[in-house]
């Protein structure tokens, strides 16, 4: 799980670059390669109870505390949906309580304007990850 965090921390400026670009396209291949480029949860890790009810494809979400700081992990079957998500945590591991309680994750995801390119399961399935993570706040 570390390796994920420390590489989801290295990632804060690819949501910039998803969220500035106009093309649908070039955004899709950005996340596509987010996904492709992160490392896999252990299989340990990949329990029932971590498991993202709400998502069509496989998928769970890991938390974690230290030092008051939030950290989350995330793996799916789904390489663009583990882009998206790579994306928003790179926005919000690391924070205390206080800051991800400031931030309004939904209107994150929403800065990405992703909205109108993926599937309505697949926003179904990010928006089911958004819950699981204001859960822990």
């Amino acid at each position: 799980m570390q390796q994920q965090i420390e590489f989801i921390q290295s990632q804060q400026a690819i949501f910039a670059e998803v969220s500035q670009h106009r093309d649908w396209q070039q955004k899709y291949r950005l996340l596509m390669q987010l996904g492709k480029a992160l490392p896999p949860l252990p299989d340990a890790l990949k329990r029932d109870e971590l498991l993202v009810a709400g998502c069509e494809s496989a998928a769970w979400l890991c938390h974690q505390q230290q030092d008051g700081r939030h950290f989350w992990a995330f793996d799916s079957d789904a390489r663009i949906i583990k882009g998206v998500i790579t994306a928003l945590l790179s926005q919000l591991n690391g924070l205390h309580r206080d800051e991800l309680s400031a931030i309004d994750i939904a209107a994150l995801y929403q800065q990405l304007g992703l909205a109108q390119g993926l599937s309505p399961s697949r926003s179904n399935g990010v928006a089911a990850v958004i819950r699981r993570i204001r859960q822990v706040l």
